[in-house]
């Protein structure tokens, strides 16, 4: 099996989120084999891609504990990659067959990609709970749990400085995201800059303890800001990310008229190898 590592939301190496690709010639292998594979690179996410027809494929992911069933940032890399190689030509509108379901990918100078469409989770938050894992004060705007893909809570907070002062009980946080079935906290801050806002996200139930880009949490906190007038369709939005972490990352989403969310960005592919197995 052919393997690649791909910096996604980046045009420069060793910035963006590093993700694994690997591209099949056949059917996917067992799970059990994607999975060590996904452990063994440990990565955030590893995309194992099978081609169905010239613009068509089924891209399935695993963090290095389990399979999830989207990845914006993995799927950002994979169809740049699927560019690069010469398999998808520039201006080609792909399908991405996922767990999540059906979606649309447009592929040029960047690779932007459908999400699902997005929804509120209703599942109570313990709002002062989550401030305590956190380490952060109660915000005073809204928490909602939101999906486009996979759901995350979205904590908005007040300033930069908190944002970047954040330094969860991941313990904690794992068992609250597992209480209430989601991928994780993406905390923002609305600075008022040359980005809509300045994130960061937390998965530690996934074994991702913080990631320096993700595609749908970013979908799903646009699609929160449109709810509250501070995002409106027909216009594109752009988040900085990964800067705690030395790599930074720009997601850009754009809100169609109907509401709809697509996310992306650009690509740098740092390695390619051979898997001997």
């Amino acid at each position: 099996m052919q393997y690649y590592i791909v910096d996604a939301f980046t045009d420069k190496p060793f910035g963006g989120n590093p993700t694994g690709v690997v591209l099949l010639d056949n059917d996917f292998p067992p799970d059990s084999l994607m999975q060590q594979v996904a452990a063994e690179l440990r990565y955030s996410e590893t995309a194992f891609v099978q081609q169905n027809g010239p613009k068509e494929f089924t891209v399935r992911y695993f963090t290095p504990k389990s399979e999830v069933d989207l990845c914006g940032h993995a799927t950002i890399a994979t169809f740049g990659l699927l560019k690069e190689e010469g398999i998808v030509p520039s201006g080609s509108t792909c399908l991405n067959h996922t767990l999540a379901g059906d979606l649309e990918v447009r592929v040029g100078d960047s690779v932007m990609m459908q999400m699902a469409t997005p929804r509120v989770v209703e599942r109570k938050v313990d709002i002062a709970r989550l401030c305590h894992v956190m380490g952060c004060r109660v915000p005073t705007m809204p928490v909602e749990i939101v999906s486009t893909g996979l759901p995350d809570i979205i904590l908005p907070v007040s300033t930069l400085a908190e944002l970047e002062a954040l330094n969860p009980d991941m313990e904690a946080l794992s068992q609250l995201s597992q209480e209430l079935e989601v991928v994780g906290v993406h905390a923002f801050s609305a600075v008022g800059d040359q980005f809509t806002a300045h994130v960061r996200n937390f998965g530690p139930l996934y074994g991702v303890n913080e990631e320096s880009a993700t595609g749908t949490a970013n979908a799903a906190l646009t699609h929160y800001l449109q709810r509250r007038g501070m995002a409106v369709p027909g216009s594109d939005y752009s988040f900085m990310q990964g800067e705690k972490m030395g790599r930074p990352s720009v997601v850009e989403t754009s809100l169609t008229p109907d509401g709809q969310v697509y996310v992306g960005g650009r690509w740098y592919t740092v390695a390619k190898g051979e898997l001997l197995i």
